[in-house]
């Protein structure tokens, strides 16, 4: 049997692959309603995301159209961002909008609705210049025409020129229910003094808006029969079971980084004085791309949970870590702060927690590049201080917090209930918004209603 080189479907443009893959369809033009020709490039943004790039042209009239498409999926939650343009740096600070960001403005109770736009990578001055322009549009036919609506248009035009100048401080705030927004902080990697970030469960009638439907709302549609190569409903009852002992399921996936086919290995483990987790690792043949999840075994916790691990020498790098994907890091000494979902979810040690945290930050997409947007030496800084801890030459405290509940830090205590120097322990109840993240306020409220 012969081969066939395998190659991702999302791959860089490159002078190693002078030949990309491109399709042509015969589309039907809608400016002189002939048929033209449809081009579509399947690419990625390194550090962004992939994309499908797609043009349009047609011979006879010469119409021409552009446009770009995301090409990967949404994200698990939607995404508020609230910033707080003070200085001029924050104006050219760069946004990723995509087709389902909302853009508001507090202060002149302006909004540009969801799907309004097409997604663009601007700043946040552009923002504000786009909605100039748009607002300026067939203005001297409106002075005609509508004169009083024209001159509130030029008012309010007037105050977002005022923005642009920062005449006073003003607030933006974006919300995107795909979850595929983001403002650059230029502080990175240090907490941003400015701007925050709120992830958020979606609502069914979200998930709707974005094609999202769950098992039970397609249930009227008929399934397809199960191919043959599936467990049988005789041993269905038994993979649990067959999961607990020490056996790795593997099942036929896409690769996250290029969507090519991939195979996930599955392993449900026992943490000790903890609880079962679902270990999943997936390796692509196609562009050598690895990733490691971590999923807890059962649900949320009724508490939250915060530890604070002191890190000092050789001895405190081997203590097992089970980070969850809701579990921010925090380390005070370095003035770091990361997001649950920027390491994402991983069964590791201490040294390997920093060591991630270090390889990701060098490969920052706001360090890299001709123009980068975070400074050079303050990232190397940074990193090298990072590295000075992981060489025992400095002793920080790392501090995981989990809303959820599912993160766990080992004790190097014989006897659990028995303190450990090393480590703190808090237990916490969850506040309204972190409630709202995890999306627990909501099945309160169907509960409720049901009630």
């Amino acid at each position: 049997m012969c081969s066939v080189e395998q190659k991702p479907i999302f791959r860089d443009l490159s002078a190693d692959d002078p030949e990309p893959e491109v399709t042509e369809i015969e589309s039907f033009c809608v400016n002189c309603h002939a048929n033209g020709i449809t081009r579509l490039l399947l690419t990625r943004i390194p550090y962004y995301k992939n994309v499908v790039l797609m043009s349009f042209s047609c011979e006879k009239c010469g119409f021409e159209n552009n446009e770009i498409q995301p090409g990967g999926a949404y994200a698990e939650m939607g995404v508020r961002w609230k910033l707080r343009v003070e200085e001029p740096t924050d104006l050219n600070r760069q946004v990723v909008k995509s087709d389902h960001t909302a853009v508001r403005i507090p202060e002149l109770d302006f909004e540009v609705p969801a799907m309004s736009q097409k997604g663009e990578v601007t700043t946040v001055e552009g923002i504000v210049a786009r909605a100039i322009t748009g607002l300026s549009q067939d203005q001297e036919a409106r002075r005609e025409q509508h004169p009083e609506a024209a001159r509130q248009i030029d008012q309010f035009i007037a105050k977002l020129h005022l923005l642009r100048m920062l005449e006073s401080p003003w607030t933006l705030e974006l919300e995107d229910i795909s979850g595929n927004c983001f403002i650059e902080n230029p502080s990175a990697p240090r907490r941003d003094p400015r701007c925050t970030r709120t992830d958020f469960a979606r609502t069914a009638e979200q998930n709707h808006a974005l094609g999202i439907f769950s098992h039970d709302e397609v249930q009227e549609y008929p399934a397809p029969p199960p191919p043959t190569s599936l467990v049988s409903p005789s041993t269905a009852e038994h993979s649990f079971e067959a999961m607990v002992s020490d056996e790795v399921l593997q099942f036929r996936t896409n690769c996250p980084d290029c969507n090519a086919p991939a195979d996930t290995n599955m392993k449900l483990t026992k943490i000790p004085h903890f609880k079962e987790v679902v270990i999943m690792a997936t390796i692509c043949d196609a562009c050598g791309h690895r990733t490691n999840e971590v999923k807890s075994g059962g649900g949320i916790e009724d508490k939250g949970v915060r530890y604070e691990v002191r890190v000092a020498g050789k001895e405190d790098f081997s203590r097992d870590i089970l980070k969850s994907e809701t579990c921010s890091m925090e380390i005070p000494e370095l003035q770091l702060q990361v997001g649950g979902r920027a390491l994402g979810g991983r069964f590791t040690t201490a040294e390997g927690l920093l060591g991630a945290t270090a390889a990701q930050l060098a490969d920052a997409p706001g360090a890299l590049g001709d123009a980068p947007s975070l400074s050079r030496d303050g990232m190397a800084q940074f990193i090298a201080k990072l590295n000075e801890v992981l060489e025992c030459k400095r002793a920080v405290t790392i501090v995981l917090d989990d809303p959820a509940g599912n993160s766990f830090v080992q004790s190097f205590s014989d006897d659990p209930d028995q303190p450990d120097d090393g480590l703190k322990v808090t237990r916490y109840e969850r506040s309204f918004e972190q409630n709202e993240e995890l999306g627990l306020n909501d099945m309160k409220t169907e509960n409720y209603e049901q009630s």
